[in-house]
């Protein structure tokens, strides 16, 4: 959707249009400094967030052999639609809204329109495929799991379906330079039958939104009433119930991922809607003001989920204690299996050689001892109390030693 601020009339079909009815090049939506200011730190400040916060979440999952599964990958592909969204397009966006003045160029217009649709189309397509994930995987346990080279194949898809439903707004960005300002728009062909712009919006809202959203929730519906409805059996093994309460956690902040995705999405596209077929609501003083708060919460979808992730997730919430946290306690890292792969295989090689060993340990047993003494003969007065050895795990058995041959 097209992410430019048109407040004006000069967000007109042609430029022609623009440059006529803005050819006063009067601006009505200058703000005074103080609300720039605050609307520049809130902006800035959620700009930060988001950045950092989904950098540290593909560092985490790709930088630690545990966390590449196939949701992961997902999320990785979830974090970096929306890092850079934000890096690229939200403050550009910002300084659009709040002076009315494109001063970036051609190239850049054309971009700042195309590239928020991708992202936010791989962004909840990344979610439905994780939806999907979970839904196969307690649903129909049985089947065959998504492999690593399939998961990537369909990020792929997904990133090439986003680019082609984008591509009208690149392709027919434009710039017009009017007394005193130049303004960045989409200047849509017109036909005489269609209203081409209207119908591309509604497909757009559909396919980004409403449609992603309905095939989500009708999965993690029934996914929820198969993980909450029934309680866990009492006479059920450890592992079941470990395995049961971590697919409700990963469910879970799923669901939150989702619901908070819906609810910052929801005001951004009722408002572009309205502005399709509404258009002379949008030309009065206070709707930058609404626009400006109707974006940020959109935008700020992006830096939700790192926050949703450190306080849902005990792995990666062991990974961004490893970037912030130096001081974070090793054994902590170890107990949640956030470990780098060279780490992991070095454990691994040491764990194999340390079973085809035998750990001994030798204890002191008076009792065990002088009742040995007593049945050996007296050549092994000088023998050893037993030992105690443990192997492969299976518990301690405890053994006399073998009697040592006497000294000549």
């Amino acid at each position: 959707m097209d992410p430019v601020f048109n407040g004006t009339e000069c967000s007109a079909t042609n430029e022609a249009n623009a440059s006529a009815n803005c050819s006063n090049g009067f601006n009505q939506f200058i703000q005074p400094v103080w609300q720039i200011t605050l609307w520049a730190v809130a902006y800035c400040s959620m700009v930060a967030v988001s950045v950092i916060g989904n950098v540290v979440v593909i560092w985490i999952i790709l930088a630690h052999k545990r966390m590449r599964t196939v949701t992961n990958y997902f999320l990785v592909n979830l974090a970096f639609a929306e890092a850079a969204i934000s890096a690229f397009n939200t403050v550009i966006n910002f300084v659009y809204a709040v002076h009315n003045e494109w001063y970036f160029g051609l190239g850049y217009c054309r971009f700042h329109n195309f590239f928020p649709i991708a992202a936010i189309f791989a962004s909840i397509y990344s979610m439905t495929a994780i939806a999907s994930d979970r839904y196969m995987a307690i649903i129909h346990p049985l089947q065959q799991r998504l492999s690593s080279t399939v998961t990537r194949v369909a990020i792929i898809v997904i990133w090439m379906l986003a680019l082609l439903l984008a591509f009208p707004q690149y392709y027919y960005s434009s710039t017009a330079l009017l007394p005193g300002r130049t303004v960045c728009y989409i200047d849509w062909p017109e036909y005489t039958t269609v209203d081409f712009r209207k119908i591309y919006y509604v497909c757009v809202t559909l396919l980004i939104y409403f449609v992603p959203l309905c095939i989500m929730g009708c999965a993690y519906t029934t996914v929820g009433i198969t993980l909450w409805a029934s309680e866990i059996p009492g006479d059920s093994s450890e592992h079941y119930k470990k395995q049961l309460v971590a697919k409700r956690k990963a469910v879970k902040m799923m669901i939150v991922v989702v619901c908070t995705f819906a609810v910052c999405w929801l005001p951004y596209h009722i408002y572009f809607l309205l502005h399709q077929f509404f258009p002379d609501w949008f030309e009065h003083l206070y709707i930058q003001q609404a626009y400006l708060a109707i974006m940020w919460l959109a935008m700020s979808s992006t830096m939700y989920n790192p926050i949703i992730y450190y306080c849902l997730n005990s792995r990666f919430r062991a990974g961004f204690q490893q970037v912030f946290c130096c001081c974070a306690p090793t054994v902590a890292k170890e107990e949640l299996e956030l470990k780098t792969p060279h780490y992991l295989q070095t454990q691994a090689s040491i764990y194999r050689a340390s079973r085809t060993e035998t750990v001994v340990s030798t204890t002191v047993r008076p009792e065990a001892a002088e009742q040995k003494t007593a049945e050996l003969p007296s050549c092994a007065s000088h023998s050893q109390p037993p030992v105690e050895v443990t192997s492969n795990g299976s518990g301690p058995q405890t053994f006399p030693e073998r009697p040592k041959t006497p000294s000549q």
